[in-house]
């Protein structure tokens, strides 16, 4: 999931790690869709 705070938009697992820190939301949901991808990948 992508949350706003105060440095930009942080990617956060559902267990609650960082899976880093972005300027702009578009950043943030392109890092997303890679992890998702990887995780769901065989």
């Amino acid at each position: 999931m992508i949350k706003k705070v105060r440095e930009g938009y942080r990617v956060v697992s559902k267990k609650g790690r960082n899976l880093g820190t972005y300027r702009t939301k578009e950043e943030a949901a392109k890092r997303l869709r890679q992890v998702e991808y990887f995780k769901h990948r065989k």
